[in-house]
């Protein structure tokens, strides 16, 4: 079997290559700039996958060279993983989210149906969504449903919305086999240092090494953290079993209000240190509870996360000594 994942040379792109190279999968990876360094993978997976330089952004790279890649390598499956995914970038670069979060799907979806018509390949193609799609809901209606209302709240979370839409309306009026996803929190080792857990366990190794306390944004929103590895699991799980023309949650089901998470963060660093709000960490317009029930993801295909927060925090504390 073989897999295409764009955006293989990003965080969670690097964990699902290591995942399905080491299920026996065959895979290609599409990477903006260079490659990875061992850390996440191995220096004997990042050899084993066949890199792609493409810029999937609208406009930045010629249309052949996306249809010869998929001639090529015809997959079966594509995870499509490649966007920006930090919200507050996506929402100081709106033409540009729009042109990665929206645009690389449509380039896909084009370089596809040549294939597809021919009879040559007919991939599932996994789409990367966010649970940001859903907004602001109440906490009585924690954990939310695929079903629950997508209200979003920011720019990145709009980008996300629209990129489902088209990815299954062209299952809808193509038979695409698209499933996508709604994925929420979650963290793990090579993650950015501008993302909530890994700025946490930074400042927390900072506080121990002679810092006076710990800043932090908003002490009361209540996120869904999952292990990366878990993460790309349950993508695994759904190209394998999941039902096209469907979207699912990948979550825990479990929220933690975040000021919660900095006290684990700072026990787990052995350090004690208060807490500090800053304004300039908090966002102008914030989800207050952001919850997801996984229960179609499990039972559509059995998938169950396996690893804790505290496993989370002590991995990021490991990297970070």
């Amino acid at each position: 079997m073989r897999a295409l994942v764009t955006g293989a040379g990003g965080f969670v792109g690097q964990w699902l290559c290591r995942a399905l190279l080491r299920d026996g999968w065959e895979v290609v990876g599409t990477t903006q700039g260079l490659l990875p360094q061992p850390g996440v993978m191995s220096a004997t997976e990042i050899s084993s996958v066949v890199w792609r330089g493409i810029d999937l952004r609208m406009g930045a790279t010629e249309r052949r060279a996306i249809d010869s890649m998929l001639e090529r390598h015809r997959p079966n499956a594509i995870f499509h993983l490649a966007g920006i995914s930090y919200v507050p970038a996506a929402g100081n670069d709106r033409e540009v989210a729009l042109g990665v979060n929206v645009g690389a799907l449509v380039k896909l979806l084009d370089g596809l149906r040549p294939l597809r018509e021919a009879g040559a390949s007919d991939p599932t193609l996994l789409v990367i969504g966010s649970g940001e799609q859903y907004g602001r809901h109440p906490a009585e209606a924690q954990p939310l449903p695929e079903s629950a209302a997508r209200q979003p709240l920011n720019f990145y979370a709009a980008t996300k919305v629209a990129q489902e839409e088209i990815a299954v309306a062209a299952y809808r009026s193509e038979g695409v086999k698209v499933i996508a996803t709604r994925s929420f929190n979650h963290s793990g080792r090579g993650q950015a240092s501008n993302f909530l857990l890994p700025s946490l366990v930074a400042r927390a190794v900072a506080a121990r090494h002679g810092g006076a306390d710990v800043a932090i944004g908003n002490l009361d929103v209540v996120r869904d953290f999952l292990h990366v590895e878990d993460v790309v699991a349950a993508y695994i799980s759904l190209v394998a079993r999941g039902v096209p023309g469907e979207v699912y949650n990948v979550c825990s089901g479990v929220g933690v209000r975040v000021g919660e998470l900095a006290t684990d963060v700072l026990t787990q660093a052995g350090v004690q240190a208060p807490l500090r709000v800053d304004p300039a960490l908090q966002r102008v317009v914030d989800v207050p509870a952001l919850v997801g029930d996984p229960a179609k993801l499990t039972a559509a295909t059995g998938w169950a996360p396996r690893r804790s927060r505290s496993q989370i925090i002590a991995e990021l504390l490991d990297a970070a000594s």
